[in-house]
């Protein structure tokens, strides 16, 4: 399928897929959506504590990126594993702007480990940040118990259904410890009675710029 580079409204880069209309981050801002999705509504709640993450949709890596970045001011050790079927290009990651618009130039080498890393190795970004690129597809995944915090990301209900069944998210369930979250940018009625049907409570929370709602699941 055809891909673009295209700029979101806060002046971040994602990736277009032509043929689906669907993009890898919010049109109304890739950084933006990231940050109040799964940095505020999720990673921020863990703060001063080690935090295992769950991330489905690896993608551009941005996601990996802020949490290093945020998990410094949050006093946290992070263990992150990242699960992404379809690995994005080189030329599409050096084509993404995140290093400039998050001011975050002095983290190049971070940028750049994150994504030359082998995948299927964990490794040490730093001394309270490591990585596991898993590439996998998400009907395969069978954690049991290792999660702390799932950041689900796959593409949308509109173009794959099938990521949003009860089938992935009981095993999102499953892969979750006790009393741990999973936040989405969705907030359709179907996925919420998926999760329900799995065992999941879940609440509704103001959406990112450009979105209404999303979700927050508790196990």
């Amino acid at each position: 399928m055809e891909r673009e580079i295209i700029r979101t409204q806060d002046g971040s880069t994602t990736i277009q897929i032509k043929e689906w209309n669907e993009c890898y981050h919010s049109k109304h801002g890739a950084i933006q959506e990231a940050k109040h999705v799964f940095i505020k509504n999720g990673l921020a709640l863990f703060p001063n504590q080690k935090v295992s993450i769950l991330e489905i949709g690896f993608g551009t890596g941005l996601n990996t990126f802020i949490t290093y970045l945020d998990a410094k001011g949050l006093d946290q050790s992070i263990d992150y594993v990242g699960v992404e079927a379809y690995p994005v290009s080189g030329d599409e990651i050096e084509a993404m702007n995140y290093l400039e618009e998050l001011d975050a130039l002095d983290s190049k080498d971070i940028f750049v480990k994150i994504h030359s890393s082998d995948w299927e190795e964990k490794v040490k970004l730093s001394d309270t940040f490591s990585l596991t690129k898993r590439k996998q597809f998400f009907q395969d995944i069978d954690d049991v118990e290792q999660f702390d915090l799932i950041y689900f990301d796959a593409f949308g209900y509109r173009v794959q259904p099938e990521l949003w069944s009860t089938e992935i998210f009981e095993k999102m369930y499953k892969a979750l410890k006790p009393n741990s979250i999973l936040v989405t940018y969705a907030a359709r009625g179907v996925v919420k009675r998926s999760m329900q049907e799995v065992g999941f409570t879940v609440e509704k929370l103001a959406g990112p710029p450009g979105k209404r709602e999303m979700f927050r699941a508790r196990k």
